[in-house]
């Protein structure tokens, strides 16, 4: 049983349904209780943390008196936490195209370029922040554009939803059309400096130095990036490695002193904790075994991947050579915003007998990927992606029975593998039944609470 927090003042609510979380968030290991009560309470910094969590009969006991909203039949699971997804590319889903360079020059730079415009800009982060919460999301690390004010906007929407979000302005000074590109390099860089002061550490927001790839920044802005990620310790980086052989064939021929793709981030000082990298897919493990040694971590993009046809991610390799990783939409390339539907893609790539043998990842193990793993690939373990008392409250109801096949498979399950197995490959938006962000119900779907007191 988890030790609760010492008392406060702050108020308290409890939630009581079946329980889904990870005991030892660094191991995928899931614990389900069936009948299972989660308390939550406001701290004095204002921010509403989990207090306690387990079975009902033994956490009652220690809370008499305290609100409960009953949800029978739901099961309570961390928020999900996406790891890399554009929200400019929220328009740019399900646009074909016949590769990743080709995509990007005929959808994704004219949409991006849309963004200098601060009314687009928010409309389009509030739709994309409803879209991850109607699908579980309460944590994402997120690309907005080029422009400044695409970061204003989305933090703004975020601010207003008390999101836990991490986001940054893109950096391209070459190799990008005009109204994308950063037409002085050194404007480019100190509008990362400006936004950082303004936004990292507000509330529950966090900033990403953002490159958007080694081909569309020069050495310049590369190094001035890193001198700002040393200036700014404990803010994130964010960009592509690896994702498409045509790419790196190009990164070979414009930095054609770095020893591979990744050394080129390495020269310029953006290897480090907080450090995240899309794709990862063509590495060598010398490669993998630097970015494990520097605290750098692989966001995982498995609908991507397939869709643009770029390649499998290479867990077995991860695992051998210590690099850390979770699972990412990576919308727009992504098909879904659904972290099912990742889940369930990530389980098919792992299966591929692509020169080397498949694996089969554990049910448990995909959705530790997607929720204190992947916490803990962006430093965020034991604040966000688990239940453990200290965590923020941020969490998701799902509803087993929210299509007559998914009530019919999840009622047959024998384990516990079993049925979050069935919720992987059967389920989609309408498996969410609520997602509380901050101890706040912010959708509701499928089901209606029943609200009590605990020893009522």
């Amino acid at each position: 049983m988890s030790a609760t927090l010492p008392p406060s003042d702050g108020p308290l609510h409890a939630w009581r349904a079946g329980l889904l979380w990870f005991p030892d968030p660094g191991v995928p290991q899931a614990r389900h209780e069936s009948d299972g009560l989660l308390v939550t309470r406001r701290d004095a910094d204002g921010v509403v943390r989990i207090a306690d969590v387990g079975a009902f009969a033994e956490v009652a006991e220690r809370w008499p008196g305290v609100p409960v909203t009953h949800w029978p039949h739901l099961c309570i699971a961390p928020g999900f936490v996406d790891l890399h997804v554009h929200y400019p590319q929220t328009d740019v889903i399900a646009s074909p195209a016949e590769g990743l360079l080709p995509w990007l020059e005929h959808y994704t730079f004219p949409h991006e370029k849309q963004f200098a415009d601060p009314v687009h800009a928010r409309e389009t982060a509030d739709f994309f922040l409803d879209e991850l919460l109607r699908n579980g999301v309460t944590t994402a690390l997120c690309f907005a554009t080029a422009h400044p004010e695409s970061v204003d906007a989305f933090m703004q929407a975020a601010q207003a939803r008390q999101l836990r979000m991490v986001a940054g302005k893109v950096l391209q000074d070459r190799h990008s059309p005009d109204g994308l590109r950063d037409a002085d390099t050194r404007l480019s860089l100190r509008q990362t400096e400006d936004l950082i002061r303004r936004w990292h550490g507000v509330e529950r927001l966090g900033y990403a130095i953002t490159p958007r790839f080694a081909p569309t920044s020069s050495s310049e802005q590369l190094h001035g990036a890193g001198e700002i990620a040393a200036q700014f310790p404990d803010v994130w980086i964010q960009s592509h490695l690896a994702e498409n052989l045509d790419e790196i064939r190009w990164v070979h021929e414009l930095f054609p002193q770095a020893r591979s793709y990744l050394d080129v981030y390495d020269r310029a000082g953006l290897l480090r904790e907080r450090a995240v990298y899309a794709h990862c897919i063509h590495l060598e493990d010398a490669d993998r075994r630097r970015m494990a040694e520097t605290g750098s971590v692989a966001a995982v993009s498995p609908t991507s991947n397939l869709f643009l046809g770029s390649g499998f991610f290479d867990y077995a390799a991860a695992d051998r050579t210590g690099l850390r990783y979770g699972l990412a939409s990576d919308v727009g390339g992504g098909t879904s915003f659904s972290p099912l539907h990742t889940m369930h893609a990530a389980y098919t790539v792992a299966r591929q007998n692509v020169g080397r043998p498949g694996l089969s990842l554990a049910p448990g193990h995909l959705w530790w990927q997607h929720t204190a793993g992947g916490a803990q690939a962006l430093g965020l373990a034991g604040t966000v992606g688990n239940l453990l008392p200290g965590c923020e409250a941020d969490f998701i109801a799902l509803d087993p029975r929210a299509t007559p096949l998914l009530a019919r498979r999840t009622a047959q399950a024998e384990t516990l593998a079993e049925w979050l197995f069935a919720l992987i490959v059967l389920g989609d938006d309408r498996l969410i039944a609520h997602t509380v962000v901050q101890g706040q119900s912010n959708l509701v779907q499928n089901a209606r609470p029943q609200n009590a007191t605990i020893g009522a």
